[in-house]
């Protein structure tokens, strides 16, 4: 089986620097903002089931 190109490589040379680092930049917050909501759902979760939430 002939091994597959690796796509991210094939995609950052097809794009200039400051393409590539735009895109860079907005998966980076795009992946905070995503893991920021699933922490406020699970706070919220948490408070509206009445169970308390754990600290450290």
């Amino acid at each position: 089986m002939a091994s597959l190109p690796n796509l991210r490589r094939l995609f950052a040379n097809a794009r200039t620097e400051t393409e590539e680092s735009s895109y860079s930049r907005s998966a980076f917050w795009n992946l905070i903002l995503f893991v920021s909501s699933i922490a406020v759902f699970s706070v919220a979760a948490q408070r509206m089931s009445g169970r308390p939430i754990p600290s450290r």
